[in-house]
């Protein structure tokens, strides 16, 4: 369903971006009724560049594209809220978040982007399928291979992680064989037609 914010004097709506997988607020932009128009056309997120008076892409320079999943108005009906699939960094930066978190800080959704990064990664290889990308691979060997790659990897973890409680030093493979896990748990997810932000769904439910 399309909206239609109401507009300030200037013909003009702040639009918060975020992330649909990892709900995390990635950038602040404006819209106006032609930035939204080419935004519901194409699927891709569109802003008015204010300094400058005209439109833009996100991403027409970098490639860092927005793939729009919906867009909603706040209570007032003067601010939009858009959840995106970025296919890169939001910000100039390189940063995942225009509101990057300072290193150090004690809060921040670090494994959050990581996991975004990887998704938004094998969601496109399950896309376009590349021959030479081992994710490809999997994705091609159905759910088999994949499920096969996911009970190895979980074994590994297993292995790993005793030898670490026998003292042996293994935190680094805990950690190297943990991340393989998620990758491969990941590719099964895409395999299945799974979204991860489903997942994600399942799990705050389960926190109340």
């Amino acid at each position: 369903m399309r909206v239609e914010p109401a507009y300030d004097e200037r013909g003009l709506a702040p639009a918060i971006v975020q992330d649909a997988t990892t709900l995390r607020v990635l950038m602040l932009g404006y819209v106006n009724a032609m930035s939204l128009d080419a935004t519901y056309r194409t699927g891709k997120m569109h802003f008015w560049r204010r300094r400058r008076d005209a439109l833009w892409e996100k991403g027409e320079t970098s490639g860092h594209s927005m793939s729009v999943v919906d867009i909603s108005l706040d209570c007032d009906a003067d601010a939009v809220l858009v959840r995106v699939i970025p296919a890169g960094p939001a910000c100039h930066t390189g940063s995942i978040s225009c509101f990057a978190v300072p290193p150090g800080a004690e809060f921040g959704p670090r494994i959050g982007d990581s996991l975004s990064r990887l998704w938004v990664t094998i969601e496109s290889r399950a896309a376009q399928r590349p021959k030479d990308s081992y994710t490809t691979r999997l994705l091609d060997g159905g759910v088999d291979a994949c499920s096969r790659k996911v009970a190895e990897e979980a074994t590994e973890v297993l292995l790993a992680a005793k030898d670490h409680a026998a003292g042996a030093g293994a935190r680094e493979r805990v950690i190297e064989e943990s991340a393989d896990l998620v990758y491969h748990l990941l590719v099964l997810l895409a395999e299945r037609g799974i979204d991860l932000g489903e997942v994600e769904t399942e799990l705050a439910r389960r926190a109340g």
